[in-house]
């Protein structure tokens, strides 16, 4: 935070790691306060930080668009409180006055034959095969609390993942150093020039292919979507996303479904990827490869694009790990991050928000406006465990925050009631501004860009 001509710790780390001039990180100022100071960690810090950082990164594109260079990036203000409620947006969401359902019944913290393991079975299919894995009489909490005990933390573990499933050992000690992000490769060519833009909307005719899900990947590119870019995910019609999820994290975006495995929904994909100029993957090391699209293919083809990537357990993880899928509160268990915040009686604990999930959306966001900014035709890699490091590793607190809180009362300020195609939604703002319109539902729209 820049307090008194400080500039804040946090925010210089996040803005030396995505390769931003230093000088420019006294331009961002925050205000306000936000409760995610619960539990041990710095949670508060990473939120502000990679908020901040994200609101530079756009900052500097909108300089670049106007004719200038970085030095002519706008000074910015960051309001914590925006920031706390946008880190839990989904727990503000409210569809139709009805509030989601976070985690299922199956997903969470069991107890094992020697510790703990932590489970996620919130879409049908992680549930079915968990239930399939442990052999569990029904797809019950009871059923899974007497299979887990008998077993094992990593045999839980191997057994979920062998079926598909997901399941983590809570570790005690944190996991490996991994960075923050990855320049990965650089093409060496130029994307499409971009001219000016509108105030506040530096992304503006900017072209985003999502392919993403859950909740880091989709804020990363919400962002984008309300700072101008013309934002079209793209998913297969046969792994449905959570309306819930899509009705939180769908805004400033389309929704399309495209078979890659069959040939005419490849060519339209082909036709889309031809007039892009940002690609962001959310999905497991390898599952895009199998078609010819992972980030090396995309940027031998279209070497202009800025390729994004996204995995849960880093791209440095050891063993199995780097191809594995996984979420936040996985990435939590397994990185050490719940044992550090366990309660008096041992139970694994958890961050005061789905941070990893959200800080990762904010930096990808920034990644992707600041190679926009540098011409693009390069590839960056994010990581849940990547962002989990720099918590326990690089931030520590900075005495501010807390208070107001970012629940109830305190959040009122930031919440926004908006039309959707789910019905009527309560709903988060952007620390950045409005998106003006809400979602529509979850694959009913065309695979076409919109006009420039």
């Amino acid at each position: 935070m820049t307090i008194g001509g400080e500039r804040d710790g946090g925010t210089a780390q996040a803005w030396e790691a995505l390769g931003g001039a230093p000088e420019l990180v006294g331009r961002v100022r925050y205000c306000g306060v936000g409760d995610l100071t619960e539990g041990p960690l710095p949670v508060a810090e990473l939120a502000r930080a990679t908020v901040g950082a994200c609101g530079l990164a756009a900052a500097e594109l909108a300089a670049v668009r106007a004719g200038g260079g970085a030095a002519d990036a706008a000074p910015l203000v960051v309001d914590e409180g925006a920031v706390a409620t946008a880190f839990v947006s989904e727990r503000h969401l409210r569809v139709e006055g009805r509030a989601p359902v976070t985690f299922a019944p199956l997903s969470g913290f069991w107890r094992t034959a020697d510790g703990w393991v932590r489970t996620h079975a919130n879409y049908p299919h992680h549930e079915a095969a968990l239930v399939r894995a442990l052999q569990l009489p029904s797809a019950t909490p009871e059923a899974l609390r007497a299979a887990t005990l008998g077993r094992t933390a990593v045999e839980v573990q191997e057994l979920a993942y062998g079926e598909g499933g997901l399941a983590v050992a809570v570790a005690r000690e944190y996991g490996d150093p991994q960075p923050l992000m990855e320049p990965v490769r650089e093409s060496g060519a130029r994307g499409r020039a971009l001219g000016a833009a509108p105030a506040g909307r530096p992304a503006t005719g900017v072209r985003v292919l999502d392919l993403t899900r859950v909740i880091a990947g989709p804020v990363a590119t919400r962002t984008l979507g309300l700072l101008g870019a013309d934002v079209l995910r793209i998913d297969p019609p046969g792994l449905p996303e959570a309306d819930d999820a899509y009705a939180d994290t769908g805004f400033g975006k389309r929704s399309a479904l495209l078979d890659l495995a069959g040939a005419g929904d490849r060519a339209v994909f082909e036709g889309l990827l031809a007039e892009a100029d940002v690609v962001v993957t959310g999905y497991r090391p390898g599952a895009l490869e199998q078609y010819g699209f992972g980030a090396r293919e995309l940027l031998e083809r279209w070497p202009g694009l800025v390729v994004a990537e996204l995995c849960a357990w880093g791209w440095r993880a050891r063993g199995p790990w780097a191809g594995r899928r996984g979420f936040d509160s996985l990435v939590q268990a397994g990185y050490g991050i719940a044992a550090a915040c366990a309660g008096p009686g041992g139970e694994p604990g958890v961050l005061p928000a789905q941070a990893l999930d959200h800080g990762t959306g904010y930096l990808m966001a920034a990644g992707v406006l600041r190679a926009l900014a540098e011409g693009g035709g390069r590839g960056l890699r994010f990581s849940l465990a990547g962002t989990g490091s720099w918590l326990v590793r690089g931030l520590s607190r900075a005495g501010a925050g807390g208070g107001a809180g970012a629940s109830g009362d305190a959040a009122e300020p930031w919440l926004r009631v908006t039309p959707s195609g789910y019905g009527v939604l309560r709903h988060a703002a952007s620390p950045f501004g409005e998106w003006g319109a809400g979602p529509s539902r979850w694959g009913t729209d065309r695979a076409v860009w919109l006009p420039r």
